[in-house]
């Protein structure tokens, strides 16, 4: 079916930096060839020796082969990482031996025809489940090809090859310094539908020119995540396939850090969670079907645990998404949501707003309130919630989509 482009999609691709020691190329396999598509579905990044990596995927038990063996590379190679190789088309999860056979044959051309360590290579694939490849050698055929057109990242044409369901490419970048070097930050992600963290969710790949210790890269990735992609949801289901890898090349030239508490690393951390939570509001923007960017506010809690359960139970109740689609501001929903999220509350003292209208208050509806006001807020394109639990002093924030025909009528005609 023809995808209707995301009201939210730039006018263009983002311009991003460069990123000193990066080759990327992209190709066409043909994934999408039966539906009558032409289209590059496979890339490849190669990066120096040197390079560190760190990477978390799904926590879902029925994790793809891919995922498995970049677990398992990344213990092996003790956090350095040399090539990246992902496809559109197919998630090769579910796939049994057939799958196993056809990440061995990839990972052997790519250390046939890049000359890198098994260890070092990383695969990543995104589509349909359960439909294992007749020849295991489908994606590392094309490791040749791929080779030779490798050069300077085209990060759009990257960001563009494992689309599936995304009506845009999305990427982000920025730069900073690290103890007066300049050094850059960029990354691809794709992601629609099959949406909410349990990790972080869909595939992103970012990459920097800063040297920066495979431990430290570890901590930072798992830092930056939890409150970026991993506080995102588009319809609650968690992919088989969820993949977030980070890969610090040091060929910027700045110094090597290895301490979190190192000063010198403050402004890269910053440019590190901007990048991040760009994607992740990208991601949400291009939800299956949306039509609204929600944010959600849960304040006052017992825990950031318990603030994000909270906001995740509103994001995802399909009563409050089809109100948001419909721009109803029924505020009764989100204390539903809130109740059955079985988190500590101070039911008596919660209060709710709808951008800067108090909607609800100490227990019921907020003496100024006004329908007009909040249906006007939700007749909007970005809406913005907050909750005020009054049960303690944490807080946190995630994000959503509205729910609207257009996600039915997506995922009722996915396979075809």
């Amino acid at each position: 079916m023809k995808l209707t482009p995301s009201p939210f999609a730039p006018a263009s691709f983002p311009d991003l930096p460069e990123v000193k020691g990066v080759q990327a190329a992209t190709a066409s396999r043909g994934f999408y060839a039966r539906r009558g598509v032409q289209r590059d579905d496979v890339f490849l990044f190669l990066m120096p020796e040197g390079t560190s990596a760190a990477g978390v995927f799904t926590r879902s038990l029925t994790a793809s082969a891919d995922v498995e063996w970049c677990r398992e590379a990344l213990k092996a190679c003790g956090g350095v990482g040399r090539a990246v190789v992902a496809n559109a088309g197919n998630s090769n999860a579910f796939t049994g031996k057939a799958g196993k056979l056809k990440n061995e044959a990839t990972l052997a051309a790519m250390t046939k025809t890049l000359g890198v360590p098994k260890e070092a290579c990383f695969l990543a694939a995104t589509g349909v489940i359960g439909e294992p490849l007749a020849d295991p050698n489908f994606v590392g055929e094309m490791l040749p090809e791929l080779e030779s057109k490798l050069g300077p990242a085209d990060w759009e044409a990257c960001a563009r090859a494992f689309m599936t369901t995304d009506t845009f490419p999305k990427g982000a970048g920025t730069t900073c310094e690290i103890d007066g070097t300049p050094v850059a930050i960029s990354g691809i992600l794709k992601g629609s539908g099959m949406i909410m963290p349990n990790m972080a969710t869909m595939l992103c790949y970012v990459f920097t020119d800063a040297a920066i210790a495979p431990s430290l890269l570890d901590k930072l990735l798992r830092e930056t995540v939890d409150p970026t992609l991993n506080s995102v949801t588009v319809d609650g289901d968690t992919s088989t396939s969820d993949t977030c890898m980070l890969f610090a090349t040091g060929a910027s030239g700045a110094p090597m850090i290895e301490d979190a508490s190192d000063p010198r690393l403050a402004g890269f951390r910053g440019a590190l969670m901007d990048v991040f939570r760009d994607l992740a509001h990208q991601l949400v923007k291009d939800g299956e079907g949306a039509s609204k960017f929600v944010e959600i506010c849960v304040e006052n809690a017992v825990s950031e645990s318990s603030a994000k359960t909270i906001g995740m139970h509103i994001a995802n109740s399909p009563l409050i998404k089809t109100a948001l689609a419909a721009g109803d501001a029924n505020w009764g929903r989100i204390v539903m949501a809130v109740g059955k999220s079985l988190e500590p509350i101070e039911k008596d003292r919660m209060q709710i707003w709808f951008g800067d209208h108090l909607v609800a208050d100490g227990g019921m509806r907020a003496p100024g309130y006004d329908e007009a006001v909040a249906t006007g807020h939700f007749a909007g394109d970005h809406i913005s919630i907050k909750v005020d639990v009054a049960a303690g002093d944490a807080s946190w924030t995630v994000w959503t989509c509205d729910l609207t025909h257009g996600y039915v009528d997506i995922n009722g005609a996915y396979r075809t």
